[in-house]
Order: structure tokens, then sequence, then C-alpha cells
């Protein structure tokens, strides 16, 4: 039997196991006085079988350190984002509450939407933009009957986690509706099976799930588009105050509650570190996930709702992972994959490909379903691009311009970029 047809069956029936799942282990909902749920007995196996074990799996080789002492994350697992090997996972497939960790989706979902474009159409915020927000959201500031462009609303979203810059760019887009109803497609899209989004901005909803593999499949495919990457590995900006008449309209600093990227609250800033997105709320604790750049190798972690009284330990766990993926690496065998999305082009050239930057790559040049990629942060202001692109969709060869295949990853993915 082919690889393609093994992996074919594979996502078939790992699709199928998901679809018999009883119901998500949420936290919204649970007894309070469980204060250590247990994972369910039976979980997705879409990336591999060994997902979908629960506890700890890592398959170490000759001279692989093994993994910190100090994971208390109800949820984690650790990935090359080159070529999609995960390294080690704890639980991968939980469906747990996502927090903003689930806007990855949403701006992987909407950042190239015609209706959004360009980043500097300006829109005037309307009262029912910002209306059934929930309780305690965070935000960043969005006032009504004042003009914001794209670009501002997408800092708010990335660096303040701002569910008020959520709404209103969903208002512009066509109404949280639809970018709920999207969201899930292209959740279903990228075989992110663990996933039911009810909003867009990710605060708890009842039957609102993902986990650390989707979260993962998030990020990396967001990853791969120019404004996802830049807005990610801003540390800090300015955002449109209040506007006075007969004056010149006010800004205020903003910066980023990634604190792997900012170094801020007693947190040391990640060597390497590029985004993504952190998140919190009541039910779902803290979540993460993180990408790092070290010597050529870049890895993605995520971690769920970690127990530790540790100050920050959803950031401290998190480096940690990324500390022991980059030692590791090469030293032991993948306990799984991330899956490509449904229509990806893996090669056979019958796939659509994703939405994403499109590099200029020779057919066959790494091989199929291989990648060759870097991360890495801008200056101290944290604004440079996190995982950036080289070439374009052209090649131009000999004087004349040839469109060349896409592949699932993208080679040359995330070369030559500034670092800190």
């Amino acid at each position: 039997m082919s690889a393609l047809k093994k992996a074919a069956l594979s996502v078939t029936s790992a699709a199928l196991l998901s679809a018999f799942l009883v119901s998500p282990a949420s936290a919204v909902g649970q007894d309070t006085a469980d204060k250590e749920p247990k994972p369910p007995s039976v979980m997705s196996q879409v990336g591999g079988a060994q997902l979908g074990r629960s506890g700890t799996q890592v398959n170490l080789g000759a001279g692989a350190p093994v993994l910190p002492k100090d994971l208390t994350g109800r949820s984690w697992m650790v990935s090359d984002a080159e070529t999609g090997d995960v390294l080690a996972s704890h639980n991968p497939h939980w469906r747990l509450p996502p927090a903003s960790t689930l806007k990855m989706l949403f701006a992987d979902t909407l950042i190239q939407a015609p209706a959004l474009q360009p980043k500097t159409l300006s829109y005037t915020v309307k009262d029912e933009d910002l209306a059934d927000m929930g309780e305690g959201s965070s935000l960043v500031g969005v006032k009504e009957d004042l003009s914001y462009t794209v670009h501002d609303l997408w800092l708010g979203v990335f660096l303040r986690s701002g569910n008020d810059a959520v709404h209103v760019l969903a208002s512009m887009y066509g109404g949280v509706p639809k970018t709920v109803n999207d969201m899930q497609a292209h959740a279903q899209e990228l075989q992110a099976l663990d996933t039911t989004v009810v909003s867009p901005d990710g605060y708890d909803a009842p039957n609102q799930v993902s986990s650390a593999y989707d979260l993962t499949l998030f990020a990396r495919s967001g990853l791969q588009k120019a404004d996802f990457r830049e807005y990610c590995a801003t540390a800090t900006a300015q955002f449109p105050g209040e506007q006075e008449k007969g004056k010149k309209r006010e800004s205020f600093g903003i910066q980023n509650t990634n604190r792997l990227l900012t170094g801020a609250d007693g947190v040391t800033q990640y060597e390497g570190i590029a985004g993504v997105k952190n998140g919190y709320t009541t039910h779902a604790g803290n979540t993460f996930t993180g990408v790092a750049e070290r010597n050529g190798k870049v890895l993605l972690v995520t971690v769920m709702n970690p127990s530790s009284d540790e100050t920050h330990a959803v950031y401290k766990e998190a480096a940690r992972l990324l500390d022991w993926g980059f030692a590791a690496s090469g030293k032991v065998t993948p306990v799984g994959e991330l899956v490509p999305p449904q229509s990806a082009d893996t090669g056979t050239g019958t796939g659509k490909g994703a939405q994403a930057d499109k590099p200029a790559v020779a057919k066959g040049r790494n091989g199929p379903g291989t990648t060759k990629a870097t991360a890495a942060t801008g200056g101290s202001g944290g604004a440079g691009i996190a995982l950036g692109i080289t070439g374009g969709v052209l090649v131009l060869l000999a004087g004349a311009v040839f469109l060349v295949n896409r592949r699932w990853p993208l080679p040359d993915l995330m070369r030559r970029l500034p670092r800190r």
C-alpha cells in the first residue's frame, strides 16, 4: 500500500474516532470539587495512534535528555514546526477550554479576508459592534463612534488580546455568527477535529473546546501568513486613543501579553521566541502556544492549564519544553505528526493548498512533505516579522516567469530572519 493511501486511511480512521467521542472533556460545567479532572480514556488519534493515549508520550533515543520534571499542564505538546514531527506530548487531544489561544484560529481564518483588506482600511465603530462581549473580557480600548484601521485592530487582537477588537473585525467580516461558522469550517479544513467554536474571541462558553494538538495546528497554519507573523511577533505598539474636537488624535502604548516575548513581570524573555498567543479564563486556566528558533531549528510548543503554584507557570513550563525540544531534536523518535490541511498539495498535484504565503520552490527540492525553516524576532521593540518567507510566488529563470507547485509544509518557509 502506498504511503499516500496509508495516510488517507489514517486520517479517515482518526476522523471516525473523533466523531464517535461521546462528549468533549471540557472544564465548563464540571464538578468544582474535582480539582484534578482526568483525561478521557478514548481520544482522537489524528496525527498518530500514540497521540491518542493518555499521559506523557516520548520515545527517547541514544543521548536524548529526559523530559523536565516540573510539568503540570493538563495537556501539552512540543513539535518541529518544519517537519511536523511531534517530539513529545501529554494528553494532546484532550478537549479543553482554549481561552484566547483560540484567537489564533480567528486570525488565521480572517486575516486574508477581502472584507478586511487593505490593512489601511478604516472603519468607524458602532455600538452594536461591541455588544454581547463577555463580562470581564480583555480589552484594548476600542470606542464607539471612533475610527480604527484594520492594522490597528489586529494589533489590539494580538498584543492585548482585545475581545473588543475581535468583535469589530468580526462585524466588518460579516458578523459574529458568520465568523464562528467560518472558524469552525477552517478548523475542519486544518483537521483540527477536537475544536468546537462558540465565540470568536475564546471567551468561556459551554462546549467551546480545543486541544493542544489543534492549537498547534492553528499556529502552524497562521505562521505561514506574513501579517500573522508580524503581529504575533510585535512586542509593543501605539494604539489610537480618544479624539478631541479640533485636536490631533492621541495614542497610547500597548504591550504584548506574551511574557516570553516581552520578558515582562519577572518572566525571562525566551531566546529566539517569535510569538504566538497566550490566554486565560476562569475555566481554561492559563493556555499558551509559542514558536521559537535556535540554530536553524524551529519548534512549536503548546501548554494548557498547568496546576503549578509557580508564578507564570504556563510560560515557564513552555520554556522548559522548548529547551528540552532543542536539546532532544534528532535524538528522539516522533510520537506523531502534525497533519496537513485536507486540501493541501502534498506533492501529488491534486490538492488546492492552503492560503499561505507562496515561496519560490523548485519542485522536489526538499522532497515531499518536508520544509526548511527558521524563526526569530525583531529588535528590542519586538516589531520584526517572526517567521519570514523567502522568495515570492514567481520564480524568475532565464528571463521567463514560471509558476511552481506548492507543497505542505512549504519548503524554505522560515529563513533569513532578524534576531534579537
